[in-house]
């Protein structure tokens, strides 16, 4: 079965309310990530960034790698550890979900993808409401929660629950994970 993996909202700024906590939630949680991302790279499988523009519609996503990966900017290091890669693709969303008013789902279908693997930040926003929109869409879902960080751990572990729980989702380690 086809799958990719979605890598959301990692490329950040970290510049809002709650920025400085997410951050560091997310630190250990980007490594992980780019583990697994080498692992799908590997099996050759797909990796795609799903990713927020801040509302910035001038840039594409080019900018804002080069912009969050600057020196001594607060993502820097998370930017170190989840860097894109040539072949990986990429989606700008303007809201939550990585569904809403952006083309992932065309990409998804035209990769042929079945099961979509959904990792980063927030768990108790945008991948709450990606997996469920990727549930909904008919797509299998795995949320590898040592792969997700909220500002949290307590709005993390209650968006993994929501989400095991409500839909089915599968939560366990990226362990677990089979490209």
């Amino acid at each position: 079965m086809r799958q990719a993996l979605l890598i959301v909202d990692m490329i950040n700024h970290f510049d809002y309310e709650g920025g400085a906590a997410l951050q560091r939630a997310a630190l250990p949680a980007a490594s992980r990530i780019a583990a697994l991302a080498r692992r799908f790279r590997g099996a050759g499988a797909a990796v795609i960034y799903v990713n927020d523009n801040f509302l910035d519609w001038r840039g594409g996503f080019a900018d804002l790698v080069a912009c969050c990966g600057r020196e001594g900017m607060p993502g820097a290091a998370i930017v170190q550890r989840v860097q894109p890669q040539p072949e990986d693709r990429f989606v700008l969303k303007p809201r939550h979900s990585g569904f809403l008013d952006s083309p992932l789902e065309l990409l998804l279908h035209q990769l042929r993808v079945r099961r979509v693997v959904v990792t980063g930040i927030a768990a108790d926003s945008c991948i709450l409401i990606t997996a469920h929109d990727a549930h909904m869409r008919g797509f299998q879902v795995q949320v590898p929660g040592d792969c997700v960080a909220a500002q949290t751990a307590q709005r993390r572990d209650r968006a993994l629950a929501l989400m095991r729980d409500a839909f089915g989702i599968d939560v366990r380690g990226s362990r677990t994970v089979r490209p």
